[in-house]
């Protein structure tokens, strides 16, 4: 069995693979982030998950030996050039892994936070389809904040993209107007999120193809807005631009992609941890260019139906589940036969009474006064225990 290693094992520093007595100046500046006063543990509180910390402290730890950089031949140096991105990074980061809880919300597999605890160690990485939607998600983040960001003018060597502006897009259109930036916005992405991923393994090559493929997945979602020009409203020309999806929508589209996720059968002497001649393939080696917008994975998911603490699966026995949903998704509304039923568990149903507002009135002028209504409220949760429908056998995976 193979045991699941924190990338950072909480001690007496919230940094303890950065050693601060020797880079004084990479301590200060690490410590002027709010949250990294808050010790180890409220760091992990904090941000919600450890691997946009992994991200946001690799990205610092990572480049701060290079004196200088360049972007949009907008030459950066000391510690600026290694600042001026980190708080969108890290948010983007956040922003993926919060969509990845929200798109796994009803599944048996639901991005707990310690798979966001990606390893170091080559060895106990895992490669399976779900470590697959983390890595993507979470450098789609990157590329949408930043692009975002760079659009409203945060950034003082980025602005909208007018490479297009004035050239005819179609009939009866022209590009014009303030396309978003995702040159920009993947151009840092790829060097900070990438950045990170030290092996050369098989391994290593899936998660970097995986981290395109989100990237891949922002531009895929980009949508064409216009604006109408012309006498009195005719509408004889159009002007156009890019735009970034809503975050959800290129959520529900790298989920589909996960769903469909491609496994890739390879020598087994491909899978070997170190730096083996193997491991200094390119990734268009090793995978299909026809695949880069796919996720791809190595490894079989393990069972997520039962608890096993070495592989730090929690199981399904005490999630809650829907029943009688409407206007809810194919997976909220199967997600007690999915969690308790399939799983071996029953439906149990704990009933707690609720307050809320109603028989809501305006009244002039100008105040809404409601009274506080007492309802029942069920809710129903994967059980060993008997005493429901469920457990006689009655109920439906629906």
């Amino acid at each position: 069995m193979r045991r699941a290693v924190d990338f950072f094992p909480l001690g007496h520093s919230a940094f303890p693979y950065i050693n601060t007595e020797k880079d004084p100046a990479l301590s200060s500046l690490l410590w002027t982030w709010p949250w990294a006063r808050l010790g180890p543990l409220g760091v992990g509180r904090a941000m919600g998950d450890l691997f946009m910390l992994r991200v946001a402290v690799g990205i610092c730890y990572a480049t701060f030996s290079t004196s200088a950089w360049s972007v949009n031949n907008f030459l950066i140096t000391g510690p600026k050039a290694y600042m001026t991105y980190t708080t969108s990074v890290a948010l983007g980061a956040q922003s993926g892994i919060e969509e990845c809880k929200f798109q796994f919300a009803w599944e048996r597999w639901n991005c707990p936070e310690n798979a966001l605890q990606l390893s170091t160690h080559n060895r106990l990485r895992s490669a399976t389809r779900e470590t697959s939607f983390i890595h993507a998600i979470s450098s789609a983040g990157v590329m949408y904040t930043i692009t975002k960001n760079c659009s409203m003018g945060d950034f003082e060597n980025c602005g909208c993209d007018e490479s297009k502006n004035g050239k005819t897009g179609g009939h009866g259109w022209i590009w014009g107007g303030c396309s978003d930036n995702v040159e920009f916005g993947e151009r840092i992405s790829k060097l900070f999120v990438d950045s990170l991923e030290k092996g050369k393994d098989a391994r290593a090559l899936m998660n970097l193809h995986n981290n395109r493929a989100g990237r891949l997945a922002v531009r895929a979602t980009m949508k064409r807005t216009c604006k109408c020009h012309g006498i009195s409203g005719s509408c004889s020309i159009q002007t156009c631009w890019l735009q970034l999806a809503n975050f959800r929508e290129m959520g529900n589209y790298l989920k589909a992609k996960y769903d469909q996720a491609l496994k890739i059968e390879m020598d087994k002497r491909r899978l070997r941890a170190g730096n083996s001649a193997e491991g200094h393939w390119a990734p268009t080696e090793a995978f299909l260019p026809s695949a880069e917008a796919e996720l791809i994975f190595l490894e079989e998911s393990p069972d997520y139906c039962t608890r096993n603490s070495s592989l730090g699966i929690y199981g399904t026995e005490g999630r809650e589940c829907l029943q009688n949903s409407h206007n809810t998704s194919r997976w909220e509304q199967c997600s007690c036969g999915s969690l308790c039923t399939e799983c071996g568990l029953q439906v149990e149903e704990k009933r707690t009474e609720a307050i809320s507002s109603c028989n809501c009135k305006f009244q002039w002028c100008c105040t809404v006064k409601c009274d506080q209504c007492r309802h029942v409220v069920s809710k129903y949760y994967c059980t060993h225990s008997p005493g429901s429908a469920w457990s006689q056998g009655k109920g439906s995976t629906r």
